[in-house]
């Protein structure tokens, strides 16, 4: 099992919405579970709980996968973290999985 950390300027819902966008694009996961501020995604490549919560001008997001921080949905679910904002305004890279990346 392993985890993942982000601090991110979108809120929780931004973050979540993102996540429902971007997980089963990318990496065929569907959601099984949510809440305001988590949900908990399940298919092929394995399962990843996904937790978001606001602490000031920051939201935590955290990200605990039930495979090996090799495995293919480990790296992908890392690349999705790295796109989150860190400040408003930020600029950041192409979204997981597209080309040039």
């Amino acid at each position: 099992m392993a985890g993942y950390q982000r601090k991110t300027a979108l809120g929780p819902r931004e973050v979540l919405a993102r996540a429902e966008t971007h997980l089963p694009r990318y990496i065929g996961l569907m959601r099984s579970k949510h809440s305001l501020h988590g949900a908990t995604y399940i298919g092929k490549e394995g399962t990843v709980v996904l937790t978001a919560h606001r602490h000031g001008p920051f939201t935590d997001v955290t990200a605990l996968t039930d495979r090996l921080r090799t495995s293919r949905m480990d790296y992908e679910i890392q690349r999705f973290l790295n796109v989150l904002p860190y400040e408003h305004g930020e600029a950041v890279g192409p979204e997981p999985g597209d080309p040039g990346r």
